[in-house]
């Protein structure tokens, strides 16, 4: 069993409250029996279970605590065998990742705590590989958590993802890593298509292709995006700018896979997986009707929300980091001298992400050699406002006179 990817053997740790002892060695063999080794007390595994008779506030007030102090997630498992309820909303907001009953015996409550177990460490480790740290960069629990939903989204369903968030967030990167982690065997390209540029009287050939002689100016045949796509990913960047006549248009071929060549009566088919990315807010463009919502509903099958760079502000330094490895790749990153790490941390970043590289490439222009980056590479229109007025003396330099 612990042979394949599908039945990888799964370390967790185990935390009781008020399941007696006997129950608790039950619960445990069972685990055992699906390659899942549950370790109480030990603080190796990032996920773990916890396991109670009835929940209570004793429960609530123990996850709060292992959320707290612990890594990874928790799931909470009542071994009374009783169905929790509402009460399951209860342990959510206390911290659990999830929550379900077993009782002794029941082989189906065993796997599918199990099966938790194991997506949640296939997801950690396809995020610990290289090429996700180093193409995400952030280790802050909201990124992380975002990342999370991104790859479990990517490698375990084949649904249309809507990924929204402010300019700069990184929604076409993580429209790039869901294309990659697609396990689809015989996977073709990721075809990009910004919605924003669109012309209005050319869509239809940047959405469906047109034959030659179409209309004026059609001297060759043309593929459009739905074609190109074929066997792949489509993104289209912006969705939000598309004007709802062509939402319409689109969504037969969202929805069935086939579409006309412009100036063709031939139906042609094509299957791909559709990932969208917009800044605007379609939650208030569907209330007054400039986004459709049966266009929504078939886009946003999965959702993603990108944090801004403004609630992750743990992620600066390393992003900067990034960066300038980037810029010199031979290199190793400079080190920052405090007044500018407090200046990175502390600035705003209108553009997020893309506003910090921007940033961090005119100080690395100014940088010279390899050492520490100091207050005189950062360019002066980037300087902090003062606190306060220099104190009364030298008016050049605010020194106080002799």
């Amino acid at each position: 069993m612990a042979g394949s990817a599908a039945t990888a053997a799964v370390d967790a740790w185990l935390d009781v409250v008020g399941t007696p002892g006997g129950v608790v060695e039950s619960f445990v063999r069972a685990l055992g029996e699906l390659d899942v080794s549950l370790r109480r007390g030990d603080d190796g595994p990032r996920h773990g279970v916890l396991a109670f008779d009835s929940p209570g506030p004793a429960v609530a007030d123990r996850l709060r605590a292992v959320s707290r102090d612990r890594p990874g997630r928790v799931l909470a498992v009542s071994t009374a065998g009783r169905a929790l309820g509402a009460d399951s909303w209860a342990l959510l907001r206390a911290g659990a990742s999830d929550a379900c009953s077993w009782r002794d015996g029941d082989a189906a409550a065993a796997r599918h705590v199990a099966e938790r177990l194991r997506r949640w460490q296939a997801i950690d480790d396809l995020l610990a590989c290289r090429h996700v740290q180093d193409f995400l960069v952030g280790d802050s629990p909201v990124w992380q958590a975002t990342l999370r939903d991104a790859v479990e989204v990517a490698r375990f369903t084949g649904a249309s993802v809507l990924i929204t968030g402010e300019s700069g967030t990184g929604k076409e990167r993580v429209a790039q890593l869901i294309h990659e982690l697609d396990p689809r065997r015989g996977k073709k390209k990721l075809v990009v298509l910004d919605c924003s540029t669109v012309v209005p009287s050319l869509s239809g050939s940047e959405f469906f292709g047109h034959e030659k002689g179409a209309f004026t100016g059609a001297a060759a045949a043309r593929a459009g995006a739905f074609e190109l796509a074929d066997g792949g990913t489509l993104f289209l960047d912006e969705v939000g700018e598309l004007p709802a006549p062509l939402q319409a248009e689109l969504l037969r071929v969202i929805q069935e896979g086939t579409f006309k060549r412009v100036g063709s009566n031939l139906w042609r088919k094509s299957s791909f997986r559709l990932v969208c990315a917009t800044n605007r807010d379609l939650i208030s463009a569907r209330a007054d009707g400039s986004f459709r919502d049966d266009f929504y509903y078939r886009i946003a099958e999965c959702t993603l929300h990108l944090p801004s760079l403004r609630e992750r502000t743990g992620d600066i330094i390393p992003l900067a980091r990034h960066f300038f490895r980037q810029a010199s790749p031979e290199d190793e990153p400079p080190e920052l001298e405090d007044a500018v790490r407090d200046l990175l941390v502390g600035r705003s970043y209108p553009g997020n992400v893309r506003d910090l590289r921007s940033l961090v490439l005119r100080i690395g222009h100014r940088h010279l050699g390899n050492g520490v980056v100091t207050v005189g590479d950062v360019p002066d229109h980037e300087w902090p406002a003062p606190d306060s007025a220099p104190p009364a003396g030298c008016t050049s330099c605010g020194a106080p006179r002799a």
